[in-house]
């Protein structure tokens, strides 16, 4: 069974190199004293006197990298002291070299003092963005009704929660309803449309009687929205489902997007879809939209991928074989099935350079069966 990569140590959680606002890894914030040890000891051990206190210089600039003003001070007042001490036979050629390390010294704890407070502003920062992001798209929860859920998005803008994919599953009078989906664009400038699709989702799934009045709700939001829009059309591509009360079927309906895959005893099949229209461009007549009922048997689960992954190619261009594939990396734990696909598309593709969004749906029909 494949694991997950592990993440490696010049990045955090978001993506971000140490070199783009992730702390720094642990040998930079070594650097700085085993440069100081070095010279201590080095100077200490050598019978002459060695030309090493150009070295000195270099200690309080790398200390900004990762300490604070404090700690960068307390290394200048040690590099500074180390000069004055004979023993060291550091104090040659004389004062120029003194005044130089000191004039360094005092400016890199000036420069560590404005880096720490423009961190702290940015971390906070980073938090309400964070915050705010994860409002638009709270996590799922493990089951709603009798459908048990799992999701994953991976961004394609580094550092951010939210792109042009999302998804959402909801219980409602007429049953468990999930949407997934993928707007014009991604990254940051494509937030506001996907909060406003999934504001309209939500009302959707406790308002409308079908699966093809959320739909038209859904088409006719982008609609609206577009007029203000910047962009010539706005539009979006999702699949919307609908499972009954007891979990036995599941309405679906495709707007542009991918089928879903039906797995069941370790085969993967596509759904068959009418493939519709996507939302926002008004091309279905009175918000019309094919649908498709599909029966459900205990152990089946409906596997939803966005473009990311179906479009998603190796180094030769050729597609990634997700229905192939899929079967193989399917885990006991839908929540585990989308970290091994992920896991999976990296290794075969490498850098993937789009929105990668998975939702796994595993209905439990009531009863015997």
């Amino acid at each position: 069974m494949r694991s997950m990569p592990a993440i490696p140590w010049r990045r955090n959680g978001d993506g971000r190199s140490w070199l783009r606002g992730a702390p720094p890894p642990p040998w930079v914030r070594v650097l700085p004293v085993a440069l100081l040890l070095f010279v201590c000891v080095a100077t200490l051990a050598s019978p002459k006197p060695l030309d090493i206190g150009f070295l000195l210089g270099a200690i309080p600039p790398m200390a900004v990298l990762s300490y604070g003003p404090a700690a960068t001070a307390t290394l200048g007042v040690l590099v500074i002291a180390l000069q004055n001490i004979q023993a060291f036979h550091l104090d040659h050629p004389g004062n120029t070299d003194l005044l130089t390390i000191t004039f360094v010294a005092v400016l890199s704890v000036f420069v560590a003092y404005v880096r720490s407070h423009r961190d702290a502003q940015l971390d906070l920062e980073r938090t309400a963005a964070h915050v705010a992001q994860r409002a638009v798209v709270p996590p799922l929860p493990k089951k709603v009704g009798p459908v048990r859920c799992a999701g994953l998005y991976e961004a394609a803008e580094r550092g951010t929660l939210v792109g042009g994919d999302f998804f959402d599953v909801r219980e409602g009078p007429s049953g468990v309803r999930a949407v997934m989906g993928d707007v014009q664009g991604h990254g940051l400038s494509a937030v506001s449309t996907v909060a406003s699709l999934l504001g309209t989702f939500r009302e959707a799934v406790l308002d409308q009687p079908d699966l093809r009045s959320v739909a038209a709700r859904l088409d006719r939001r982008l609609i609206v929205d577009s007029r203000d829009s910047r962009h010539a059309e706005l539009f979006a591509t999702a699949v919307l489902l609908e499972f009954a009360p007891d979990a036995r079927t599941v309405r679906i309906i495709a707007c542009g997007s991918p089928p879903p895959l039906l797995l069941h005893d370790r085969k993967a099949t596509e759904v068959q879809v009418p493939p519709g229209t996507p939302l926002g461009l008004g091309l279905s007549p009175s918000g019309v939209y094919k649908e498709i009922s599909c029966p459900l048997r205990r152990g089946d689960r409906l596997f939803m991928a966005s473009d990311g992954i179906w479009e998603a190619r190796d180094s030769t261009g050729a597609f990634y074989p997700l229905v192939d594939r899929l079967p193989a990396l399917v885990d006991g734990d839908p929540a585990a099935t989308t970290a091994q696909v992920w896991a999976d598309l990296v290794s075969h593709c490498g850098t993937i350079r789009d929105d990668v969004t998975m939702l796994v749906l595993t209905p439990e029909p009531g009863g015997d069966e």
